[in-house]
């Protein structure tokens, strides 16, 4: 029998707003992950920096990227670069939902946020009262672009098209997850660049909109039984194929 989902909010400090031409997209921003990304996303998104800027990099099944203020590869804000924040050391009494316990790490949710960590093992080795976490690459995910340079990180950022955390996992910083409108990021004209590219036409932290036009999103309460039931399901359907990936965490607006 299905369980009723309890449902928490999701704080609005750390709420990002995109209307853009595909549409709204919701993003929820973990900066106990990345401090110094999300407050430059913050500061970016409140002087206007990202308005009007295009999805100038469109790869099926990859990634979106936008957030150049010249619309291309390489361009970047009047601020400095930001040195790299592709892993975070979190307090042992951080509340984070751990979906799987193998031998080489874990896997779970920070918020919606999908993430991986290093394993229990190498925690109690290392004889310290924190954990090494770092965002996992699914679908939804939102991190920082960056030339090859590992410090080059500024203003782009990018959105998960698909799965790749094998690829971009502890090499760009993640910074957030998609929690509402991930359609949008799947129907974004590709192309690289795309012949007539979508636009962010404005982006906005939500506790900075008046309450009467704030989105209130809710996640799945990832400590009930109702999460319990999804991640039970989800690991029998996939069997021993099943990754972090696999599950999309429900949120809703309320």
């Amino acid at each position: 029998m299905q369980t009723q989902a309890r449902w928490v909010p999701i704080d609005p400090q750390n709420l990002l707003v995109f209307d853009t031409t595909k549409g709204r997209m919701i993003v929820e921003m973990r900066p106990e992950l990345a401090p110094k990304a999300v407050e430059r996303i913050k500061l970016l998104a409140r002087e206007k920096v990202y308005d009007g800027l295009q999805f100038h990099r469109v790869i099926d099944l990859f990634v979106v990227q936008t957030g150049n203020p010249n619309n291309k590869d390489g361009g970047t804000s009047t601020y400095p670069n930001l040195e790299p924040e592709f892993s975070a050391r979190l307090p042992t009494k951080t509340v984070w939902r751990q979906v799987t316990e193998t031998s080489d790490g874990n896997a779970g949710f920070l918020g919606t946020m999908p993430i991986l960590t290093v394993s229990d093992a190498e925690t109690r080795r290392r004889n310290v009262p924190d954990f090494q976490a770092w965002g996992a690459y699914c679908p939804g995910t939102a991190g920082m672009g960056r030339g090859e340079a590992q410090d080059s990180a500024n203003s782009e950022i990018f959105f998960m098209r698909g799965a790749s955390s094998f690829r971009l996992g502890l090499q760009y910083t993640a910074w957030g997850n998609t929690v509402i409108g991930r359609e949008v990021i799947t129907s974004v004209i590709a192309g690289e660049p795309p012949t007539n590219p979508d636009i962010m036409q404005r982006v906005q932290v939500a506790a900075d909109l008046p309450e009467g036009e704030r989105p209130v999103v809710e996640m799945m309460d990832t400590q009930g039984p109702a999460f319990a039931q999804l991640v039970d399901r989800v690991r029998r359907e996939k069997g021993a194929d099943f990754s972090i990936c696999d599950i999309q965490m429900p949120t809703r607006l309320k």
